[in-house]
């Protein structure tokens, strides 16, 4: 099941048309840029099937200021408040909060650097959700310091969740609501998870799992948007990835649009500091909101400042078709990447004069594949702990079936292999050669066996996924054909006591050489040289793992002995109970090489 969040301060009723023109008015007077106003224009990618709605909850629908939050060059201000001279306030987060989006971002960056995950994404989209934690309202190890929780799902204008956490997370006995500063639904937070452990996680290593804390839930949500093999910097992933966390299209612009202002430049602020949403009060107040009103659909502004509550009349109830922003993906300042163009959205300077356009020099793109073909038609194959011979390796091509250079392609491990890429590496992106060849680099299987399937696809999705199967096969198990004794010391005892520590010492050995891994079997038994059977008396080992009285209980056979990297093994200690005379410990592998050791007990003083 994949994560499932909520919207806040901003319901999802409102027409099309009506949600276009808002849109296209808050992107006239409100973008930070051309990157902003292409988020607010773009048609994106529909979401996976099995990413689930929200339950249509709201969002703070506040949109970046105009100004650029760039710092300006020159000295500090001195005794003033931290934040003057680095531009808007709302350029300004919270310090915990911050802190927590690098930390997680950092984290990610060291699992799954595949993802290339940025902060200022986490940023984003914790704006829109809590106002980064309402302002930074968190104590020193990033936990809020009152409860953020949406409105109850009852059905009644949102999806209908029945409790799951028995008010664990939420405080509600009867439906969920999203918690905390990312506002995971609980369900989501402790079983929602790709394995069904759920998205939860510990961002500040304090043992918890946390949906109030912003380090966790900051991590938490890094995973989410990093899920299934994503690649952010390729434009469908990171649509995907946000319209995962909320199925809205003017949700993806809003956290669009806050992702391209924070790339712009940020500062820290103290915590409790930040800027606020802006949101229309209904008079619901102590609703368990965590003290914050609901909204109702928080309409846009037109350029006179009056409220723009949808299509004027006379209009067509369309969009305004004019100054059309630049299509997502094709402009510098596309919030995929970073941008080179005004935070001002190119427009006239003061008065009216526009500066010199200074046109880049576009760099050559490959042409775009329309497929991916498997170079080889068996799957790969090798033992655990040991490289694949081969590479997984596919060729792009053309509609004409021509190969196609330079074309970077992802090589992605499922989850469920511990398989890796050089760097401990969960997905790498290496670019076709000449011949349109893409070959991932050495690939080296874990311990655990299994089948698995490597996804491969283009970066942007231009052709579709192929899948690469590959087979780990387990080690054999280590071989021993001699067993011997390190000593011919004669072992003895005094009935009542124990033989001298680590008294008894093999070595495993295969055709002359030490045998390392060789699991052994100690038995002590009866002297039938035809069919020796555990003995019930004499010496005994104890259980290493038992507990209590456990712990004194004889144990005549051990299993699970291992043999060292050179073949060597110490039994442990060996005991002896009342009984006296000659006893036989037998030491046994699974290819059948057999040591019978003589254990000699006295007789107790005065016996």
């Amino acid at each position: 099941m994949a994560a499932t969040f909520r919207r806040r301060l901003h319901r999802g009723a409102a027409s099309t048309a009506v949600a276009a023109l808002v849109l296209a008015a808050l992107t006239a007077s409100q973008a930070p840029g051309a990157a902003g106003a292409a988020a607010a224009k773009r048609r994106p990618a529909p979401p996976p099937a099995d990413v689930p709605i929200d339950g249509g909850a709201a969002y703070y629908t506040d949109l970046p200021p105009l100004k650029s939050p760039v710092p300006p060059h020159g000295s500090p201000h001195t005794g003033k408040d931290p934040a003057a001279g680095r531009g808007p306030a709302e350029a300004g987060l919270p310090a915990t909060v911050l802190a927590a989006y690098k930390k997680a971002a950092s984290t990610i960056d060291g699992s799954d650097p595949g993802c290339r995950l940025p902060w200022q994404l986490l940023a984003g989209i914790g704006k829109v959700e809590s106002g980064q934690a309402r302002g930074g309202a968190v104590d020193a190890e990033g936990t809020t310091l009152q409860p953020i929780l949406g409105p109850q799902l009852n059905g009644r204008g949102f999806a209908r969740i029945t409790d799951t956490d028995g008010g664990r997370y939420d405080g509600d006995l009867t439906h969920d609501r999203a918690v905390g500063p990312m506002q995971f639904i609980p369900s989501t937070w402790a079983n929602g998870g790709p394995d069904g452990s759920g998205w939860g996680a510990d961002g500040n290593s304090d043992g918890k799992k946390d949906p109030n804390n912003v380090f966790d839930a900051a991590l938490a949500a890094g995973r989410y948007l990093c899920a299934g093999g994503r690649d952010l910097t390729a434009q469908d992933d990171l649509d995907r990835a946000i319209l995962g966390y909320n199925h809205s299209e003017e949700y993806l612009r809003t956290v669009l649009s806050w992702y391209a202002f924070y790339r712009n430049g940020t500062h820290e602020v103290p915590d409790g500091r930040g800027v606020l949403p802006v949101h229309r009060d209904t008079g619901r107040h102590g609703d368990g909101n965590g003290g914050r009103p609901e909204s109702r659909p928080h309409h846009g502004r037109g350029s006179d400042g009056t409220p723009d509550k949808g299509p004027r009349p006379g209009g067509s109830g369309k969009p305004d078709k004019t100054n059309k922003p630049n299509k997502p993906g094709k402009g510098q300042d596309h919030p995929g990447k970073p941008g080179t163009g005004r935070p001002d959205g190119n427009r006239p300077t003061p008065g009216g004069t526009e500066p010199p356009s200074q046109k880049p020099t576009p760099n050559p793109e490959p042409a775009h594949p329309k497929t991916l073909v498997r170079v080889g038609d068996k799957d790969l194959s090798t033992t655990a702990g040991t490289e694949f011979a081969t590479p997984p390796q596919v060729r792009a091509q053309d509609a004409q079936g021509e190969p196609v250079a330079g074309v970077p392609v992802r090589f992605t491990l499922p989850p469920a292999t511990d398989a890796r890429f050089p760097g401990d590496a969960t997905a790498v992106t290496v670019k076709t050669d000449k011949d349109g060849l893409a070959t991932a680099p050495t690939l080296r299987a874990g311990d655990r066996a299994g089948d698995f399937r490597i996804r491969v696809t283009t970066v942007p999705h231009t052709a579709p996924a192929v899948e690469v199967g590959a087979t780990v096969k387990a080690k054999p198990a280590p071989k021993a054909d001699k067993l011997a004794r390190t000593s011919d010391k004669e072992l003895t005892a005094t009935a009542g006591k124990a033989f001298a520590e680590d008294a008894v010492e093999i070595k495993a050995t295969y055709q002359g050489k030490s045998a390392a891994g060789v699991a052994v079997t100690a038995t002590m038994v009866t002297d039938d040289p035809d069919r020796p059977v555990e003995n019930d008396k004499g010496p005994y080992f104890k259980d290493p793992e038992a507990t209590g009285d456990a712990r004194n209980k004889p144990v005549r056979t051990l299993t699970g002995l291992t043999t060292d990297a050179d073949g060597l093994l110490k039994l442990p200690k060996i005991y002896t109970d009342a009984h006296s005379g000659t006893f036989l410990l037998r030491l046994t592998t699974a290819d059948g090489a057999v040591l019978t050791v003589k254990l000699k007990v006295a007789p107790a003083a005065g016996s």
